[in-house]
Parts: C-alpha cells; structure tokens; sequence
C-alpha cells in the first residue's frame, strides 16, 4: 500500500459523473516505409502479449484508514485498458475527433488500474491514431510528458518494443540515507516539510480576501467576471486541436519582449475574445486563466502532482493584441515573481489554499455570479525530437484535459519538435461551436505578428 498525498486525493475527492478527472492525449502516426496492411494488426497483436502491468500501471485507488492509497491490482486485465477501434468512413479528422471526445467523455472504473489506450484505424491518409488516458490522480501533465517519452523511442529503426505498461522503470541509484531514513531523519524531513505548508496556506487565503483590481498586473482570486464557461457541467465532452509554427510564436516573443508561454497566452486570450463576441457574451472586466506551474525538480521521475498555480490576466477586454500582450507579461511577470519567493512546499499549500473554495463556490452556485478564475490555461514541454512507436513516426501530439463544474473551457498545449499543438477541450453543452476557437487561435497568432512588426 502507498498512500496519496493531499494534491493526488483531491482528484478522487472531487471526481464525478459529470466531470471525471482524467488527462489525455491524442497522438497520429505516420507508418514506416513499407509498412504492409497487417502493420497495426500486427502491433497490436503484440502488445497483447504482455498481459502484465508495472508499477504504476498494475495500481488501483482504494479508501482506507480515512484516505486514499494505491494498492496492486491482483486480477489485472489488459482487455479492459487496451483497446483496438476503426473509425467510421470517410475516416476524417471530424471522425476521430468525435470519437476522442466520446472516449474522454467516459469516467473511468475505480476498481481497475485508471488508465486506458485506444489504438484507432481507418484515417482517409493512412496514418495511425492512438488515443490514451489517465486519472490526474497518477500523473500531473510534466509527470505524464515523461511517461510518454519513455514510452517510445527516438530510434525510428527500434522494433519489438515492449508497450510502456511492461517497461520496467530504470533502477535509481541506492542511498542509504533516502531509501532507509532512520526515524530522526524522518521526523527532521517531515517537520521541514510541514513548517512550509501554514505560511503557503496564509499567502494564499490573503490573496482570496484581499482587492488588487487597482493594479491590472496583481491578480488576485475572485476578481475574474462571470462568463458563459462558469457554470455546472454535463458529461459529454467536445475535443478540438490544431497546432502551429513554433518559430512563428517564438519570433512574436523576441520581437515583442515576452516569453514563449506569454505569447501563447496571448494567442488564447485572442481567441477567447473573438469567440465571446461572436456569442455576444463577452464581459466588461478581463477574463483569468489559472496556469498550472510545475514545481518538480529535473531529478524526481515519480508519479503524483507537484504542482502550483499563477493567475494571469487575459486582458480581452483590449481590443489592441500588442497592448494584450504586454499586460499579460506585467501579469505572468508580477505572479511568478511572487511565487519565486516561496519554497516548493509554499507554493504547492498556495495553490491548494487558493483552489480550495473551488467545490464549495460550486456547489453553492457562486460560479455563475464570482468565479475564482474563469478557466485553466496550461502549457507542458514536450519532446524537441522526433519519437517513434516501433517505427511509426510521430506526427503530432495533442493534450486532452479536463473541464469541471464552474470551468466549463480547458485549454492545454504541448510542445513538439518544431510545433505547438493546442488541445480546447469542453462541456459539449455549454461551449457551442468550440471548433470556431481554432479560426480565431490562427488569427490570434497574426494579429500578434502584424502588432510586432512581422
């Protein structure tokens, strides 16, 4: 048994039929070079006989003692989490789109190992799909990056590779001290710990009462207007994505003084302000995007959340994208100086400080009146080179995330080798004709070039 810690049980706290709190991806592959028709049939067949799961794959959640732990499931059953599908014809993007959303839509069964992956057939252009997910629970988005990296290869000529549930993790190097503490050592370690979760929790529960709106650039919760995506949601999903030049976004950054996540932040505030205009529904005051912040260290390669949060100001009140894009960067600029500091402990009892009214705000119907923020905007570097599942070539890899009452839009990114591929993901109900926040992204993005001279 290994027991969750506070950040991974809010996921299974706060799960529910109408929002299952799983992430996941939707990859596209083109085959290798004389590849014939059996190729997919053939990997898959494979796969399937590796019947066995590894850590964490073979974990389950079970509720003991008063709190969540992972305990090993001893009736692992591969057919449950791997799955072999075809699309219908004419096999478009429209199709696998509507079938990711269909499949993200689903929550998933406690009682197994939480994670599934589909492998799809049948695109008009021949190439593969796979579309996998897993509970927010096992793996934040960084924690995840990983785990799909280690899962393929950047050897395009590597065959037979074992599927990443049966690849055992490499072995860490020993120390005594870590992997066998004497109990002086863990009490030290836990009050070390501790002494930073009460001045975390303080900094945020300032932030929740007191007013900042003089200062555009210091953003504090509450302060975000009510919008059409704060409201309770139903359990269908709708899945878009599209990605773009990372050079392009990159040139906008140098000419205009911002960094890469500002720019993106600024192509989504764009798009937002277009999509609201477009369903008359836009507000008065700036829209805020909470964006996740990783705060795991380059060494640490487990499972589990580390993570914290900024809020930033989207500025879609201003009509001009240059003048949008600065105050996004005096805002992003105020929120992580902020967070710098405080100790890693600090930061993550902010972000929970600040999340928490979040379920109550919910459930008490405040959302539609004074949202905490209005949706959560998020960015995970991905790989800079080429990876490949036993030969297939990696095409493009899109983030599928999760909407939840209150935060009825989820935007999240990835970087791939020379792309940024943008994942919308929302409640089918109440964001109609998401697809058109794709339009307005691409025009975003040159608005922001002609604004910085390009």
């Amino acid at each position: 048994m290994k027991a969750l810690s506070l950040q991974d049980s809010a996921f299974l706290w706060i799960e529910g039929r109408r929002q299952p709190m799983h992430v996941g991806g939707l990859h596209l592959y083109t085959l290798p070079e004389g590849a014939g028709p059996d190729f997919v049939t053939d990997l898959v067949e494979r796969a399937r006989t590796f019947t066995t799961a590894v850590e964490p794959y073979n974990l389950r959640p079970v509720f003991r003692l008063g709190r969540w732990q992972w305990a090993e499931d001893d009736q692992f059953d591969l057919d449950h989490h791997f799955r072999h599908s075809a699309l219908p014809r004419p096999g478009r993007i429209r199709e696998l789109l509507a079938l990711v959303s269909r499949l993200h839509g689903t929550a998933m069964d406690r009682s197994h190992p939480m994670w599934e992956f589909h492998v799809i057939e049948g695109l008009a252009d021949g190439r593969l799909a796979v579309y996998g997910k897993l509970h927010h629970a096992l793996f934040d988005g960084v924690a995840a990056m990983r785990a799909t990296m280690s899962a393929l290869s950047t050897d395009p000529d590597l065959r037979d590779d074992p599927p990443f549930w049966a690849k055992e993790k490499p072995k860490r190097a020993r120390h005594a001290d870590k992997d066998n503490p004497n109990p002086l050592s863990m009490m030290v370690s836990s009050l070390r710990e501790s002494s930073g979760v009460v001045p975390g929790v303080a900094r945020g529960v300032w932030d929740i009462v007191r007013n900042s709106k003089a200062d555009p650039a210091d953003v504090t919760p509450f302060q975000a207007p009510p919008t059409m995506f704060n409201v309770k949601i139903s359990s269908p999903r709708r899945f878009a994505a599209e990605s773009y030049d990372l050079a392009r976004i990159k040139a906008v950054g140098k000419a205009s003084g911002a960094t890469l996540n500002d720019v993106v932040l600024a192509m989504c505030a764009g798009a937002l302000r277009e999509y609201l205009l477009s369903q008359n529904a836009l507000p008065d005051d700036p829209l805020i995007a909470m964006v996740p912040v990783s705060v795991r260290s380059a060494d640490n390669p487990d499972a589990g959340n580390q993570v914290s949060i900024i809020l930033a100001n989207l500025a879609t009140h201003i009509a001009d994208a240059g003048q949008r894009l600065q105050t996004i960067v005096d805002s992003t600029r105020h929120a992580k100086d902020k967070l710098a500091q405080m100790s890693r402990v600090e930061q993550i009892a902010y972000a929970s400080a600040i999340s928490t009214p979040m379920p109550v705000a919910s459930f008490l119907g405040l959302d539609r009146k004074r949202p905490i923020f209005n949706l959560v905007i998020s960015n995970v570097p991905g790989p800079t080179e080429p990876l490949y599942w036993n030969g297939a070539r990696m095409d493009e890899m899109y983030p599928v995330s999760i909407p939840i009452d209150g935060q009825a839009l989820n935007i999240t990114l990835t970087s791939y080798c020379d792309r940024i591929c943008f994942g919308y993901t929302a409640c089918r109900r109440s964001v109609p004709s998401m697809q058109r926040l794709l339009e307005h992204t691409e025009q975003a993005l040159a608005d922001l070039e002609q604004a910085a001279g390009l």
